[in-house]
């Protein structure tokens, strides 16, 4: 069955609520905490602007690894609290200002930063059919398009309860003051205390998906009273550490490349139908079956057999949990260059179609690329 592409209408690719934020202080060059009483102001569009777009961000994040709460964790049941009104927002985030102060302060060198806890949730807003497109469709097509829809968005609107920690930058900015005289002046000053911009990738933060209770985040190992750790997913929320989606991928199209290269065979032809089945599988589902992935790339019993031990020694599950947007970025394209110098992007899925770019061996043991079907070329 035909359907042909579902045009936007000019609306947001998702409803983006935020329910409740606040911002608490850890400046550890005056050596003084601020914790606020209240939340943010939402009502601000420069404030709820800045809120969102940080963690839509952090949401986005294709580094965020995994984590589950582990069964004595205190943060989640601190978290269910809240969840079920037994609780409130600023007094919870209270509790993880607290907790976060006292242990960066235990450091040698802490980092002033801002805590920034978020109560938020994003449902993705389904496109809608156009005249024209329900004129190019039968009744019976109409009919599953719409289905298809209906499926991709159902059960996908979340609630996130997350915690970003902030790290201020020192910036250079005008200060406009008057001389003794009265006349104005212009200084340039050093401020210690701006906020990373929302577009900046954020080191340190983590969203619990409040539906499912996992966990998503990004951190880093600090020395923290002579003994490395990381802050946010072992000390304070208490969850297991998983690898992102993006290592996933990196990891499995580092052994295909491997294997490829063990038995002869065209790492790039391998590597490319890697990424494909992996794209193509993210459209139905967000696990990576191990087997069907195996059979896929390669033909042959013998690298099928190697790729196997080999993923086994990096402990590759046999389920790779991979979320559809991830898969999409990181193996939407296959990037090659030649011992010539020659650098050649293409979609991942023309590795496989010949009427698009072929590789064959010469007899003399080199390799021929051939690009075929070009209607124009520009230059980039």
């Amino acid at each position: 069955m035909c359907v042909p592409a579902i045009r936007h209408e000019r609306e947001p690719d998702s409803m983006f609520k935020i329910n409740h934020a606040i911002l608490h202080v850890f400046d550890f060059v005056s050596c003084v905490n601020v914790f606020s009483q209240e939340e943010l102001d939402l009502s601000d569009k420069n404030v709820k602007s800045y809120v969102q777009r940080v963690a839509k961000h952090a949401l986005g994040n294709i580094d965020n690894k995994r984590g589950e709460f582990e069964a004595e964790s205190g943060f989640k049941n601190e978290l269910s609290d809240y969840l079920n009104g037994q609780s409130n927002f600023t007094d919870l985030s209270l509790m993880i200002a607290e907790f976060l102060g006292s242990e960066l302060g235990r450091m040698e060198q802490p980092t002033s930063c801002d805590l920034l806890v978020v109560d938020f949730e994003d449902s993705p807003r389904a496109p809608k059919l156009t005249t024209e497109d329900i004129a190019e469709l039968s009744e019976e097509e109409a009919t599953a398009a719409q289905a298809e829809l209906d499926a991709a968005f159902a059960g996908r609107s979340a609630r996130y309860f997350g915690l970003l920690l902030l790290e201020s930058k020192p910036a250079f900015m005008h200060e406009v003051g008057r001389a003794e005289d009265g006349a104005s002046v212009n200084r340039i000053e050093r401020h210690h205390a701006i906020l990373p911009s929302p577009s900046q990738k954020i080191s340190s933060f983590a969203l619990v998906d409040v539906r499912t209770m996992s966990v998503q985040f990004v951190d880093k190992a600090r020395e923290i009273a002579g003994e490395e750790r990381y802050l946010i997913p072992q000390g304070l929320l208490q969850c297991t550490m998983e690898a992102s989606s993006k290592e996933l991928i990196d990891t499995t199209m580092r052994l295909v490349e491997e294997v490829a290269n063990e038995y002869g065979a065209n790492a790039a032809i391998a590597t490319a139908k890697a990424k494909a089945y992996v794209a193509e599988n993210a459209e139905d589902s967000d696990e990576v079956p191990f087997d069907e992935f195996v059979e896929e790339v390669f033909e042959d019993e013998g690298p099928r057999r190697s790729f196997v031990e080999a993923a086994q020694k990096e402990n590759l599950p046999e389920h790779a949990p991979v979320e559809r947007a991830v898969a999409k970025r990181v193996t939407r394209n296959h990037k090659i260059r030649t011992d010539t110098g020659i650098e050649i992007t293409f979609p991942a899925e023309y590795a496989q179609n010949p009427e698009f770019i072929e590789f064959t061996s010469t007899s003399n043991g080199l390799i021929r690329i051939e690009l075929k079907n070009i209607g124009s070329i520009e230059n980039k």
